[in-house]
């Protein structure tokens, strides 16, 4: 990819604050705490990492994926992380000990997205099975399956207010619908 050349300047001056390093296979996803001072990131090593961002060190090696981690997220106040990985499960971590907190269980496919709901008090998360679940992160059980996608789900969100999930799909293929979908997070109705 070429720089255009009005940004061309600023990027030879970037270079990296820290690498950190810990990982012994691809980093799928990375996120910071809301408070800027923890990273996490979820790799196909099977495990997802937490990072002291100011001084820059490991904290702990979450383990308990059985694949690998494609998606990971801090809960709002940073108290909780999920994970979501190829072995189809959601997991959801305690960010100051790294204690798995609870498995979630019922994609029957990779789970390649999950985010927390503005409160932190629900999780969603996007499947190669073709649906969207929402979760109580409190109990573990799955409040809601949103069905309408016709391939994976390759992204989910909350909106700001928590009242809705926006979820994006599919391949590069001219059979797939390619949407992005909206749903009312109480009901799970398609808007």
């Amino acid at each position: 990819m070429e720089i255009p050349p009005h940004l061309q300047e600023r990027t030879n001056d970037l270079q990296a604050l820290q690498t950190l390093e810990g990982h012994t296979n691809f980093v799928h996803s990375v996120a910071f705490s809301a408070d800027g001072k923890q990273v996490v990131s979820g790799s196909g090593d099977e495990t997802v990492r937490l990072w002291d961002a100011a001084i820059r060190a490991a904290l702990q090696t979450l383990e308990g994926h059985t694949d690998f981690v494609h998606s990971i997220a801090f809960s709002p106040d940073g108290k909780q992380v999920v994970s979501g990985s190829d072995d189809k499960t959601v997991w959801l971590w305690d960010a100051a000990t790294g204690a798995a907190l609870q498995a979630l269980e019922g994609h029957t496919s990779w789970v390649s997205s999950v985010a927390f709901s503005p409160d932190g008090k629900q999780a969603v998360s996007g499947s190669g099975d073709e649906t969207v679940r929402l979760w109580d992160v409190a109990t573990g059980a799955v409040l809601q399956t949103l069905e309408g996608h016709t391939d994976l789900v390759n992204s989910v969100a909350f909106s700001p207010n928590g009242k809705q999930v926006v979820s994006g799909l599919g391949h590069i293929s001219e059979s797939y619908d390619l949407t992005v979908r909206l749903w009312d997070a109480a009901t799970g109705a398609a808007l």
